[in-house]
């Protein structure tokens, strides 16, 4: 039997990619599908979770045996594992920004002869980013201008902090003596 699986993120309203895999196939097939379909690379770490309707995880399928009691991607065979229609799953691809897939079982469909297990039967849309470094950093930071001329750098912090006229009053810390004299 062949189940068909529909791959949305909440990042591209326009991304949408589906799947058929045999139901003999395992998680880490479907791993393997997504990193070579979405040209992810492969070293990074990837989870899938049993979802409820509402997409909260539940159950977890990590990549390798992590020694925390949650069962492998090589181990779950989809038989096995979705049993109704409309069945959903996560996988997690970034970790660090807890990014997904929504993935969501659509129903069966007899095995075409000739055709090649598992594939993509659809693809639209731009596939999101593997891993977004500092997302939120990089975002305050890109409005930032640095000019090639340091001496007006200065000229604009002296008039921004100081108003160009405080500049004597400030004691001089370079000298330890100043330091002593200004604590007694």
């Amino acid at each position: 039997m062949v189940y068909k699986f529909v791959v949305l993120t909440d990042e591209d309203e326009s991304f949408v990619r589906e799947f058929e895999f045999l139901d003999t196939h395992t998680l880490l097939d479907f791993h393997n599908m997504l990193q070579d379909e979405l040209e992810f690379d492969k070293s990074q770490m990837a989870s899938f979770f049993m979802a409820t309707d509402n997409w909260e995880k539940e159950e977890e399928f990590t990549l390798f045996d992590m020694g925390t009691g949650s069962s492998t991607m090589e181990t779950a065979v989809l038989e096995d594992i979705i049993f109704r229609k409309n069945q959903k799953l996560l996988y997690v691809f970034d970790f660090f920004n807890e990014r997904a897939l929504f993935v969501e079982y659509t129903g069966e469909t007899n095995e075409v002869e000739g055709r090649e297990m598992p594939v993509c039967t659809n693809s639209k849309g731009l596939a999101p980013k593997q891993v977004i470094f500092g997302g939120t950093s990089r975002k305050l930071y890109n409005n930032i201008v640095v000019s090639e001329d340091e001496d007006e750098d200065e000229a604009e912090v002296d008039e921004l902090f100081l108003n160009g006229d405080d500049e004597e009053t400030l004691p001089d810390f370079d000298n330890i003596e100043n330091i002593s004299e200004e604590e007694e």
